[in-house]
């Protein structure tokens, strides 16, 4: 286009040239004064430069055309790959909210496989005056009253195909907590194996409750009300989680035995253990509050303390509800709860988590409870669901323990 508009004009430029030319000469066979003649030379002159000017102009016209046609190549091409990076980006958040998803029903499977009679629940019939685990206690119709016995006969067969180390066994017997407790700091990765061969082991122990509140010692380091201590450091986070094992496999020990048979938590193992629970009780102020989650380890050491020795009716109803909220996110959680007595207060609890998005906890303690006729499970699976969509697009949403500062909610509902 730009060429025919050039050669159009180079046409007209000459058609010019001639005219004014034939003009010229006419006029010079007109007047005779040299003083009034123009000369030819000097007209053509400056229209050769004027047409060299249009000329040049035409050209950068042309090369200025070239340079947006590649600069608009350029920029369709940018947006092109532009739409393909947004189209990536698009199928990698639709795989995102896809594995959520699963992540969602694997956690709610999970929930309803935890959903079954566990050694904890022995407890709540084992002591009375230290449990007020459901109403249905008294009543001979009730499933709580055969559990002990189906405790029983879970854990022997469970004997039967179960056999302890040697290494467990010989600190049982020599009564060796510190021995105990580093082997199973060395053995984390076995944990789970050993988890189940320590009620076993602490058959061979002479005094098995004072072996395991011996290695309860140094649960707390000696310079902590000091200094800071690094809750994330491995080695602390090691030793707690052998405590808190130490502490389920006594109270699996215990459930295997006649719930009758009181020797074993004589008053003054149970007044030992009341010792250690004090003294933990001050170091966990900070439940309920924004480091609650920090803190779930040593709260679910503490609940687990009071489940085994069975003390918990020493103390507040409402202190240990809110010690509850921060280790509902733990499977044994519902569990522990009945254990020391809190089935009544577990309404409450339910309409705390569900407040502050913590859904996938509340429907694992509404089936333990059996709340599913006042909290639905399935609104509340999907409200997850919906969360976590929102959150994987960044529009925020609830988010576990957002409602921590909360925990002094009523949970006598």
């Amino acid at each position: 286009m730009a060429g025919i508009e050039q050669c159009e004009a180079n046409d007209s430029a000459y058609s010019l040239i001639e005219q004014l030319y034939k003009a010229v000469h006419e006029l010079e066979a007109f007047k005779d004064a040299s003083e009034n003649k123009v000369h030819w030379t000097e007209i053509e002159q400056y229209f050769r430069n004027l047409e060299v000017t249009l000329k040049k102009k035409s050209e950068e016209l042309v090369a200025k055309e070239k340079e947006y046609e590649v600069k608009e190549a350029e920029t369709l091409a940018l947006i092109v790959e532009k739409e393909a990076v947004v189209a990536t980006k698009e199928q990698d958040y639709l795989d995102r909210v896809q594995e959520l998803k699963d992540a969602a029903v694997a956690a709610i499977a999970e929930a309803c496989a935890n959903f079954r009679p566990t050694t904890a629940e022995s407890l709540d019939t084992a002591e009375n005056g230290d449990t007020k685990v459901s109403s249905s206690v008294g009543d001979k119709n009730s499933p709580d009253e055969e559990f002990p016995r189906k405790t029983s006969e879970i854990t022997e067969n469970m004997a039967a195909d179960v056999k302890s180390r040697p290494e467990l066994t010989h600190f049982c017997e020599q009564m060796d907590a510190k021995g105990l407790l580093n082997f199973l700091m060395e053995n984390q990765k076995i944990l789970n194996d050993i988890c189940r061969e320590l009620p076993l082991a602490l058959e061979s122990a002479s005094e098995p409750a004072r072996l395991v509140l011996n290695s309860l010692e140094g649960f707390y380091p000696p310079d902590e009300t000091s200094q800071t201590v690094d809750k994330t450091d491995a080695a602390l986070q090691g030793m707690r989680k052998s405590c808190v094992v130490l502490l389920e496999a006594m109270a699996s020990f215990l459930a295997r035995i006649d719930p009758g048979d009181t020797h074993l938590l004589n008053p003054e193992i149970k007044q030992l253990a009341k010792a250690i629970a004090d003294e933990w009780k001050p170091k966990l102020s900070n439940a309920g509050s924004g480091a609650a989650i920090d803190n779930s380890l040593e709260a679910e050491a503490f609940l687990q303390l009071l489940a085994t020795f069975r003390i918990a009716s020493e103390f507040d109803e409402e202190q240990l509800c809110k010690l509850v909220f921060v280790v509902a996110h733990r499977r044994q959680a519902p569990e522990l709860c009945r254990s020391i007595g809190l089935t009544p207060k577990m309404p409450g609890l339910v309409e705390l988590l569900i407040n502050s998005g913590r859904q996938v906890d509340a429907v694992r303690f509404i089936h333990t409870f059996q709340l599913t006729e006042k909290f639905p499970p399935v609104p509340l699976l999907k409200m997850y669901l919906k969360d976590l969509r929102r959150n994987s697009q960044g529009k925020g949403g609830n988010s576990r323990g957002a409602a921590g500062s909360q925990v002094t909610y009523a949970y006598t509902k």
